[in-house]
């Protein structure tokens, strides 16, 4: 798997079109949002900064994670199931959406406290659900980008798929968000941090036991 890993790593340093595209789309919008709403002599009400982050970060998480296999030529993918099993090469998939997911995630945050202010007021863990929720979409959306990929409209059925999961880990990772900028205990998110990370292992195990038989199809 180790090798796969790099094999991705590689290919997206020798394209880079992906990741600067996210990045330039975030710092984009956080700059846009910056003009638009008149911050630079005032604070963004934290509900406010909350809903666009999270808006700002579903958009780039879930286009980072879909080309997983959407993107992939039909020769690259048939060298691939030659030289490794289906389940190393989505474990693979999934390690590398997860990286990239964490490093875009990270990416937005830095801007969004640069341009908008800071309202976190536990930054660890919100932290720690940036590291969740990256770990949540890439399990759960590089099997249905394998889903999609067999299909006419990837795309289209990419959207349809994705949406109830993503929604289930987004809801979870407002909650979360709304307790760190509020100063809340920690205490007060371990509901939402369990129930976070329940989908993290329940996305992973379908996408390890399922990928096999849509490789075989």
């Amino acid at each position: 798997m180790r090798e796969l890993l790099i094999y991705q790593v590689r290919s997206e340093f020798r394209k880079k079109s992906l990741f600067f595209s996210l990045v330039l789309y975030l710092v984009s919008l956080v700059f846009i949002n910056y003009l638009a709403l008149g911050l630079q002599h005032r604070f963004l009400e934290p509900g406010l900064w909350s809903a666009l982050f999270w808006m700002a970060l579903l958009s780039a998480l879930v286009n980072a994670v879909a080309k997983s296999f959407l993107h992939e030529r039909p020769g690259t993918v048939t060298y691939l199931y030659s030289l490794a099993s289906p389940e190393q090469i989505i474990l693979s998939k999934m390690v590398y959406g997860f990286l990239l997911c964490t490093l875009i995630a990270l990416t937005g945050y830095f801007f969004f406290a640069l341009w908008l202010h800071n309202p976190i007021q536990d930054e660890f863990l919100f932290v720690v659900t940036l590291v969740l929720t990256s770990f949540g979409f890439s399990a759960a959306l590089s099997l249905l980008s394998a889903i999609a990929a067999k299909t006419n409209n990837g795309s289209m059925v990419m959207a349809v798929l994705s949406f109830p999961i993503i929604i289930g880990i987004l809801l979870m990772a407002i909650k979360i968000t709304k307790n760190c900028i509020d100063g809340l205990d920690r205490a007060a998110s371990s509901d939402e941090l369990l129930l976070l990370v329940a989908i993290n292992l329940m996305a992973s195990a379908f996408s390890y036991l399922l990928f096999p038989y849509i490789w075989r199809s």
